[in-house]
């Protein structure tokens, strides 16, 4: 690389892990990047994942306060998603690219959907209860399992956009704040970038100048996200996932 595109992929990295953090979707800053610096795409594809791990994890250290008291819950999802995000690193290096690309935007627009309606939802879901007389499953139950798991099979292909999915699911199945299931969604974008990169570096080849960038860039981008993101209200951090989801399916559907 050039200095001016190591400048750009760590540039991108910083971006990628304050939007990771907030809503998700960085990837689709840092990929464009790492195929500009003439990356081959599984090339770019695996570096990208394996340097956004720290940003990742300084994400979720970043929300340490809203994961108080989530312990149970996060474990039994991310076992889930470690499943899904090993499946999904397994089908990067089996599947055409095309397999996922025609579905992919389909996915993200119902994530959306759902984010938008998931107020109306969720009374809905409790007045059901109200009337069954049936509590709310801390952990969302088998249905936000299967879920989060499949999301992550495309999370461990891809990852962009799994940020939208994961909190369209939570957001929908689970009975509490944006802030705290935000929270969880960092630490579940944490164990699938994790169980894929490690998958990769046995069977894949890494640009390592790209995954040093994106790791220093992504780790930064995580503590400036996670101190925006916290502050913003339950309303703007829904209409901030819209818009960003909206840009992802229109770059995914130019690709």
């Amino acid at each position: 690389m050039t200095t001016w595109e190591m400048l750009a992929v760590f540039a991108a990295g910083i971006s990628a892990g304050t939007i990771n953090t907030i809503v998700g979707s960085g990837t689709l800053i840092t990929f464009p990047v790492l195929l500009a610096t003439g990356l081959p795409p599984v090339t770019a594809t695996v570096s990208n994942g394996l340097g956004l791990i720290p940003g990742s994890v300084s994400g979720a250290i970043g929300y340490r306060a809203e994961l108080a008291g989530q312990g149970r819950r996060v474990l039994k999802l991310a076992v889930g998603a470690l499943i899904g995000g090993l499946t999904g690193a397994a089908l990067l290096l089996t599947l055409p690219s095309t397999a996922f690309e025609t579905i992919v935007p389909i996915l993200v627009a119902l994530a959306l959907v759902l984010v938008i309606l998931q107020p109306r939802i969720s009374k809905a879901v409790q007045r059901r209860r109200e009337h069954d007389g049936t509590p709310a499953r801390p952990d969302g139950g088998p249905l936000l399992f299967v879920g989060l798991m499949l999301a992550s099979v495309y999370g461990g292909y891809f990852t962009a956009a799994q940020g939208i999915i994961y909190l369209s699911l939570m957001g929908m199945l689970l009975d509490d704040t944006m802030q705290r299931l935000n929270a969880v969604k960092n630490v579940l974008a944490a164990v699938v970038n994790s169980v894929a990169a490690l998958f990769f570096l046995f069977v894949a080849d890494f640009d390592w100048t790209a995954v040093v960038l994106i790791a220093v860039g992504s780790a930064l981008g995580g503590q400036i996200g996670a101190k925006v993101g916290r502050r913003l209200s339950p309303t703007v951090l829904r209409v901030l996932v819209v818009a960003v989801g909206t840009v992802a399916i229109v770059q995914l559907l130019l690709r």
